[in-house]
């Protein structure tokens, strides 16, 4: 980039850049940028940054798009992928730069109506936000003013842009096909975890302006963001005319980005739904305000992946409450209450709001292994590179009791949840079939049963005396103070712990209702015999399948036989996927039975005598008989469970056209204008043969048995629960050429013709060959037809 000698107007050197945008190619303009970062002074290079900010994540109404990380990937353009984050990484040139202009204090402007719902309210309320994050923060509007705004410093600037990257809608390219873990975007969010929330080690330093010379931290007027969540809370609300400046301890500055960053990530990420307004979504008239996508909750899932990790580096000397305030450092004090005090509260409400509106289909498996990476948080050490699943021969170590009680409701409603989801769903669908495998894999970890009842028994221990809304205290942060002033005291009592968090996240009143209940059991015994039902249904879809039938006739080669038009099963997805994937449904479904019964102990022989009830309902091919009905004055009656099956692709009434075969739908796999044309022309030759064909099929001797077999189709089966009212009429002969306009029939004959051209086999030839081979088949056939005659029914 060419610019003229001394220091350029910042005016000037924000058009250049723009110009450059447009005229340059990417890498060029990443270089270009290093530059203008390196040789530049902050006054010049401040005028230029919110702009930057949106040419890289994007405007934030979604107008401009930006570099797009989301769908910026290595195998598309590796270059100027990685240029790109060689320029974004935390030691890259756009964290020097943030760096830079954080030494000088300068404060950008962030509207507050991008912030989370929960959030944005509170401040139109004129509420303070409890998260220390927004205090001192928000600006009022001048007179003429357009909204408020939060007046951040460089660093959480660029922080808050980069998380709401992730919720901003942008347009998906067309055609390509994207990886959200391969995306620049998910990459970023790892390194800037690891770099800001180490597991071994500190932060690293920022940049330095200059070589030895240090950056300082934020100035002590915006340092809430190290409040405490200590003895001072308050819970009356905070006007937001009552920000006010307090002391920081020097010592908490050491972390102030890993803090910062932490919360802009939980605040964008995941406080969307306050206590009131997930307690207003529990009604069935609530309507959403926000939707988390698929590729949000991969990138949130890969954030508690992460803090799982850093808070079990924590050092074993420092794990222990009795030792953090006089030897453990700031990061140590960070890693022992990141879980319960940043995401505990809000990752339930997120999840609860998923596990309720997120649509019954396979992309639910995103929202399920972000839980069940929560309550697994012994499969993230630090001493393991990449977490693996834990062998289900081994116990859950016991160190662990404390984090499932003081996490009760995340493995018990959401459980009962998640039965609830299963019920719903086709669990003959491989990938239906393999949700509830893991989950029942994951919960029938030795001991963690146990763990689980064991906190249910704290909850149901009679109350001692709870101070009124205590509680709250417990999961609610004070207003000022530093993040490493005083703690509350510790709470010994563990069944006043328990209780304090199912009434911090469901409130004093909640109904709690018990994993290992009654109530619970019934849906437990409901989805187990919904998984016998589903791999009958499965074994029934792979009898019926074409590749698993070894006795097609000889005609089906030809495409001569009548291609069953009613028979074909759409109620799921293994008719695309195939016999493995229905190996792997009964499988998946088999274990999950397995499993259930070791976390609820339930007899064995008792969930085999559902399979045996729901197996006599089989008919002898192994398909399911009728939907569950009861017999009234009006006929048959679907039940509750015989519309629950017909809903669910369970069972189905076979339902069979009865009319014309030559006037059904014409299908895919025929030639329409020949399916036209031969109608036309069978219609012909049935009205000027009708009383020759007649007189042939009402004939005693082998002529007459061979036309009867070719010219008069057989009557449908009866597959209805009801007695037909109807009498059928004797079937009139009839000429059916509709077989001819199948393209699998013209592709077999095409075949069989270049076969013969290859052994010297002229046309006619080749014609009469094939007639005479099929006059010898349909003899057969003829004879072995009447034979079995007699002992039809």
């Amino acid at each position: 980039m060419s610019l003229p000698g001394g220091s350029p107007q910042p005016s000037f050197l924000l058009a250049s850049l723009k110009t450059d945008c447009i005229n340059k190619p990417f890498i060029q303009r990443c270089l270009d940028l290093v530059r203008v970062i390196e040789d530049f002074p902050a006054k010049e290079l401040h005028a230029i940054f919110p702009w930057l900010v949106e040419i890289i994540f994007g405007s934030l109404d979604g107008t401009i798009v930006g570099w797009n990380l989301r769908y910026f990937q290595e195998r598309i353009n590796p270059q100027e992928f990685h240029a790109a984050l060689e320029f974004l990484v935390p030691s890259g040139a756009m964290m020097k730069l943030v760096y830079k202009l954080q030494a000088e204090e300068y404060r950008y402007d962030f509207p507050v109506s991008y912030l989370p719902g929960p959030v944005r309210a509170s401040i139109h309320e004129r509420v303070l936000p409890e998260c220390p994050l927004y205090h001192n923060k928000i600006q009022f509007p001048s007179s003429g003013g357009l909204g408020l705004n939060l007046a951040l410093n460089t660093f959480e600037y660029f922080m808050f842009h980069f998380a709401i990257c992730l919720l901003t809608q942008r347009n998906y390219p067309q055609g390509l096909h994207f990886s959200t873990s391969d995306s620049a975007y998910f990459i970023l969010v790892d390194k800037y975890l690891k770099w800001f929330l180490p597991i071994e080690g500190n932060v690293p330093p920022p940049h330095s302006s200059n070589p030895g010379e240090a950056v300082p931290s934020p100035a002590p007027r915006s340092p809430t963001m190290f409040t405490s969540y200590g003895s001072h809370s308050t819970l009356l609300k905070r006007h937001i005319s009552h920000q006010h400046l307090v002391n920081v301890d020097p010592a908490a500055q050491e972390i102030w980005r890993s803090e910062t960053l932490l919360q802009v990530f939980v605040e964008m990420w995941l406080h969307h739904y306050s206590l009131e307004m997930y307690h207003k979504m529990q009604s069935p008239h609530a309507t959403e305000s926000f939707q988390p996508t698929e590729e949000h909750v991969l990138v949130v899932r890969l954030l508690v992946k992460h803090l799982h990790t850093f808070a079990n580096s924590l050092r074993p000397e420092q794990s222990s409450p009795s030792a953090h305030s006089h030897t453990a450092s700031p990061l140590e004090e960070l890693k022992r209450v990141v879980i319960p005090r940043f995401v505990q509260q809000k990752l339930y409400i997120f999840l609860q709001h998923c596990f309720g509106h997120w649509p019954l289909d396979a992309s639910f498996r995103a929202v399920l292994e972000m839980w069940l990476s929560y309550v697994q948080p012994w499969r993230y050490m630090p001493e393991r590179s990449t977490p693996a699943i834990s062998d289900q021969n081994r116990s859950v170590p016991e160190k662990w009791a404390p984090f499932v009680q003081e996490n009760l409701l995340i493995y018990t409603k959401l459980f009962l949840r998640f039965l609830n989801r299963a019920l719903r769903t086709d669990l003959v669908s491989p990938k239906n079939a393999l949700m509830v495998f893991r989950v029942a894999k994951v919960f029938s970890q030795p001991i963690l049963p146990e763990m689980i009842q064991k906190g249910e028994q704290l909850f149901l221990e009679p109350d001692h005396v709870i101070p009124h809304r205590q509680h709250r205290l417990l999961m609610s942060p004070s207003l000022g103070g530093s993040f490493l002033s005083s703690w509350q005291t510790q709470i010994t009592d563990a069944s006043f712990k328990v209780k304090s968090h199912v009434y911090s996240l469901e409130g004093q009143d909640c109904q709690y209702v018990q994993m290992f209940g009654s109530e619970a059991r019934n849906l437990v015994l409901r989805l187990a015999q919904m998984i016998a039902q589903a791999k009958q249904t499965a074994k029934s879809i792979s009898d019926y399948s074409p590749d698993s039938s070894g006795s097609q006739s000889f005609l089906s080669w030809f495409g001569l036989n009548s291609p069953d038009l009613n028979g074909s099963y759409t109620g799921n997805d293994l008719d695309e996927v195939g016999q493995d994937s229905i190996r792997k449904t009964d499988e998946y479904l088999e274990r999950a039975l397995n499993y259930l019964c070791l976390i609820f102990r339930l007899n064995v022989s008792q969930l085999g005598q559902l399979t045996v009830n729901f197996g006599s309902s089989q008919d002898e091919n192994g398909r399911n008989h009728l939907p569950d009905c009861e017999v009234s004055d009006d006929g048959l009656v679907l039940t509750s469970l015989g519309r629950y099956q017909i809903i669910n692709g369970l069972r189905r009434f076979d339902i069979e056209y009865r009319g014309d075969p030559d006037l059904q739908p014409i299908r895919s796999y025929e030639n329409a204008t020949l399916v036209r044309f031969l109608y036309r022309l069978s219609n012909a030759l049935n009205e000027r043969f009708a009383d020759q064909m007649g007189a042939l099929c009402s004939r005693e001797d082998f002529l007459g048995k061979f036309s009867r077999y070719h010219l008069i189709s057989s009557p449908p089966k009866r597959r209805s629960p009801v007695a037909s009212q109807h009498s059928f009429e004797p079937p009139t002969p009839r000429i059916r050429l509709r077989f001819l306009a199948s393209y699998r029939f013209i592709l077999y004959l095409l075949m069989i013709y270049v076969f013969c051209f290859l052994f010297s086999f002229g046309t006619l030839s080749s014609t009469l060959c094939l007639v005479i081979m099929y006059f010898v088949y349909a003899s057969i056939l003829t004879l072995l037809a009447e034979r079995r005659k007699p002992h039809q029914n």
